[in-house]
């Protein structure tokens, strides 16, 4: 309670849901967002407070101003998700992809520093470090042997987490995130097959599975994750640990039950797989249950479902 927080990109699909639940607990939080992927709508709850417990800050991460926001502000602890997520941009563009995930990531851990901050707590990516590793669900003891400079840079920065560790005493937890899903979600971004078939079956149009839909991923509702984060909090100091069900589901198994929930009755289009697109991948999350006693609690099936009706709501309120 009381405690002073900020969170990087927490105007996005995450960071939002997490400063509701900051806020539900007490916390006194701020914002920093460049609003290029997320949105003030998704901070509605937050701002409708009027609070001085909450605030926003519109920045570029790549700015030397995030350091001078956070020496000036002091945050006890920050929560930083800010990032290019985009694989695809990251491999057309690695060098613009590095200035955010990496030149910006050095921004926030200088004000930290600077600051006085007493935790970092960073969103890692259990997608695209690891590479195609050979053995499902992966631990956090694999190789880290990303494919993509998106991956890469998320893995510089847990190395500079590392680093700011041992020579300044800056505390850090990195959660590798498994894909996660959940309302806020943008159904027009590249990302989240669950949010691009939902705007897509309530629109009665039929979603595109590129490959055969026998590509697996690993499915985590936002809830659970944000619960992850927030444990993270005060737990789990110097680790890296996987964010994930450890169940793999079929892109084809996830259109099944989101066609069945949406009474959808026609089959997905089919397109030749995605270039560099992992085949498999599925997180083991042993170690956040054992450092943050922390486990999935989200079934899929009920995760689609509250998220098909936040979809089906928002068109609504549209209209």
């Amino acid at each position: 309670m009381g405690t002073k927080v900020l969170v990087t990109g927490g105007a996005g699909f995450i960071g939002s849901n997490l400063v509701d639940r900051l806020l539900a607990e007490g916390c006194d939080v701020e914002v920093a967002d460049d609003l290029s992927t997320g949105a003030l709508a998704n901070l509605a709850d937050a701002r409708a407070l009027r609070s001085r417990r909450f605030s926003f800050h519109r920045i570029d991460m790549r700015s030397k101003a995030v350091t001078e926001l956070i020496e000036h502000r002091r945050p006890e602890l920050i929560f930083h998700l800010a990032a290019q997520a985009d694989v695809r941009v990251s491999v057309a563009k690695p060098d613009f992809d590095a200035e955010v995930n990496i030149i910006g990531s050095l921004n926030v851990l200088q004000g930290a520093v600077a600051a006085g901050t007493r935790k970092v707590v960073f969103a890692s990516s259990g997608g695209t470090i690891y590479g195609s590793p050979e053995d499902l669900p992966v631990r956090e003891g694999a190789p880290q042997r990303p494919e993509s400079p998106y991956g890469v840079a998320k893995k510089a920065v847990g190395d500079y987490l590392h680093y700011y560790r041992e020579v300044h005493g800056l505390e850090y937890s990195a959660l590798a995130l498994a894909n996660v899903f959940g309302p806020r979600q943008d159904p027009h971004g590249e990302a989240g097959v669950v949010a691009i078939f939902a705007g897509l079956l309530l629109a009665h149009e039929r979603p595109t599975i590129y490959g055969d839909g026998g590509q697996t991923r690993d499915f985590v509702y936002v809830d659970d994750v944000v619960d992850a984060f927030v444990r993270a909090g005060d737990k789990g100091g110097g680790l890296i640990m996987n964010i994930g069900t450890g169940v793999e589901t079929s892109v084809q198994r996830l259109f099944d039950v989101m066609a069945k929930q949406t009474g959808f009755r026609d089959p997905a289009r089919y397109a030749p797989p995605r270039l560099g697109e992992l085949a498999r991948s599925a997180l083991d999350p042993g170690r956040a249950e054992i450092h943050l006693g922390w486990k999935p609690f989200t079934s899929l099936e009920d995760g689609v479902g509250r998220t098909v009706e936040w979809f089906k709501a928002t068109r609504a309120a549209s209209r």
